[in-house]
């Protein structure tokens, strides 16, 4: 059964996810009260608006008429009402939608970066890191624009066309001829003006993910850059992206030049003020009749001049919600298997004729094999034949094409996969630390560590000299990716950390490469006190850590051809031969390996 995501989130909820449009409205909707108290205050500020410019014509009808002073007073403390009241009422609108369009920036930020959490490492691998960033950001921030101004232009446009037409239409049912064509002819032209600016806003948004996707690998990748002294050529590449970008701003320019409303909306008032002329000669309406109507008439230009910019704002929302749910619908291809096997690990691992492809290509053939529970076996091989990925379907990191990976004789697939993966460790040559503190990194996935156990787990590491010369110690801020610690410093971290968690099964994966032989030597004590009951799989090529393991695995080209223990793999493996003899070059010379070989 395929889940969207690999893990999901408690307490999260669900979204209408039909449509953009349906998503953003079911967001602006998990905050009714918000939403409905903007639609009240706008309406009752047209309301009052437009009852103001009636006041208007009965006021300058009372001054024609001769009218007495009280009847005047008594229309101009009127007018002073509704327009406070209209002051008050747009002022507790705009507070209501400015806390809502917050709010569904949030929910959908939330959403995203929970959704992100719980795909699977296939869907990473897939993704560009500048590109989702783009989206956590950038196109969610558009989203509050979407509500406010966006929405909140909505309700102008809607009830600056509804509410002044219904007081001309109280006045006289004729005067409505004139607003109702040009209402009309509003929405036709306003329908084929969207249609053509919503292309352009779509890939103005695509646009903007590539360019930060370019952005982040140069600058994540700054060393190579500058070692092969591409600063020039990566800048065109740069500007290149960036014009592209800047002319999706100018299609939207040219298409927003030619809108048409605003001129419709000048011919349409002409046609209306002639008609009331001609009502006026027929004795139909007074002179204070035209001064009102003519007022809320005028009300109408507003909507029509703000749907210039409303219409582009809600377009690019929408162009960002389609992208956001782009990512946040991509279905995972594994599932977290809640009502799965949950137990205790006792680490015995098996491989039973196990096949794994990657994007077509066959990384693992036919592999099977047995760990009993405490052992450790060390997997050995050429680069490429599929060491890594073998530890990687241990974790369930990806899930085999065919045959079976089996913990404690039960099918990974079948486990609950938080369960699994809380009572494993790894630690990978390409170590992975957060921008925070050495305790933080440390005491990762582990809750509620002490300070005691921290410092432990560091001086089984061997890292807790180098850290207390730091003058804030475990305290200490290690920049992002620990760019302030050397390869062999952050080994060790990330040796302290797999320490304190005490995984049942602990994966290496050339986790000492970086460590002088000194230092090796003492983490080395520290990783067998580490592995004592606990199943240990050993990626490396260091032949000090290969020969005091219980199996060996040898793989060439994704098949596992040997398997056994040191002694016997030297006797009845030529290709395990070879790969020891060149290993060991490196540390010692290859003749008295062959020596030491044949005893």
């Amino acid at each position: 059964m395929v889940h969207k995501s690999e893990f999901t989130v408690e307490g999260l909820r669900e979204y209408n996810r039909s449509s953009a449009v349906r998503w953003i409205i079911s967001h602006c909707f998990e905050h009714k009260l918000y939403f409905f108290v903007g639609l009240v205050g706008f309406a009752l500020t047209y309301i009052a608006f437009s009852g103001a410019r009636v006041m208007f014509g009965q006021g300058a009808q009372l001054i024609i008429d001769g009218g007495d002073a009280g009847a005047v007073i008594a229309v101009s403390l009127a007018v002073l009402i509704l327009s406070v009241s209209d002051g008050l009422f747009s002022l507790m609108g705009s507070m209501a939608m400015v806390i809502l369009s917050t709010r569904v920036e949030r929910d959908s930020r939330h959403e995203l970066y929970a959704s992100l959490l719980g795909k699977s490492q296939t869907f990473h691998d897939q993704q560009r890191v500048g590109d989702v960033m783009a989206r956590a950001t950038d196109d969610v921030r558009q989203l509050n624009f979407v509500v406010h101004p966006g929405i909140m232009f909505i309700f102008d446009m809607v009830l600056g066309f509804a509410v002044p037409m219904i007081y001309i239409a109280a006045i006289n049912l004729e005067l409505l001829l004139v607003p109702i064509v040009f209402v009309i002819a509003y929405v036709i032209v306003v329908r084929r003006y969207m249609r053509r600016l919503e292309p352009v806003m779509m890939q103005q948004r695509m646009q903007y993910g590539t360019l930060s996707a370019r952005l982040e690998e140069t600058i994540s990748g700054i060393e190579i850059v500058k070692v092969a002294a591409q600063e020039i050529e990566e800048r065109k590449k740069f500007r290149r992206n960036a014009w592209k970008f800047r002319d999706f701003f100018v299609q939207q320019g040219k298409i927003e030049a030619a809108y048409l409303p605003l001129l419709m909306f000048g011919i349409a008032f002409g046609f209306f003020f002639l008609h009331c002329l001609n009502m006026h000669e027929r004795g139909i309406l007074s002179i204070g009749d035209i001064i009102a109507v003519a007022g809320l008439m005028q009300v109408l230009s507003f909507p029509v001049f703000i749907s210039l910019f409303s219409i582009s704002m809600i377009q690019l929302g929408i162009a960002g919600a389609r992208r956001i749910l782009e990512l946040i619908e991509q279905r995972s291809d594994i599932d977290e298997n809640l009502a799965g096997h949950s137990a205790a690990v006792e680490g015995a691992i098996e491989f039973d004729n196990v096949t794994f492809k990657f994007h077509g290509s066959t990384v693992l053939e036919n592999v099977s094999f047995k760990v009993e529970p405490g052992q450790t076996v060390a997997i050995v091989g050429q680069t490429g034949s599929g060491k890594s990925t073998l530890t990687q379907l241990v974790s369930r990191t990806y899930d085999v094409n065919d045959g079976r990976v089996m913990i404690d004789g039960v099918d990974v697939r079948d486990w609950n996969l938080d369960r699994l993966r809380s009572q494993m460790g790894k630690i990978e040559q390409d170590i992975f630390l957060f921008s925070r503190s050495i305790a933080e990194n440390i005491s990762f996935g582990v809750e509620n560590a002490a300070q005691e156990q921290i410092e432990d787990a560091a001086r089984e590491a061997q890292a807790h000299e180098f850290i207390m010369s730091f003058n804030e110690g475990y305290e200490s801020e290690i920049g992002e990716r620990g760019v302030m610690l050397s390869g062999g410093q952050r080994q060790r971290l990330a040796l302290a950390r797999a320490f304190l968690r005490q995984p049942s099964i602990l994966i290496l994966d050339d986790s000492t490469s970086a460590i002088d032989s000194a230092t090796e030597d003492e983490i080395q004590k520290a990783m067998r006190r580490a592995q004592e009951g606990r199943t240990t799989i050993l990626i490396t090529h260091r032949l000090s850590q290969i020969r005091w393991a219980d199996r060996i695995i040898v793989l060439e080209n994704g098949r596992a051809i040997a398997n056994g223990s040191h002694e016997d793999l030297l006797r009845s493996s030529e290709h395990y031969r070879r790969i020891f003899a060149r290993y060991g070059a490196v540390e010692t010379p290859v003749g008295q390996l062959a020596a030491g070989g044949g005893a």
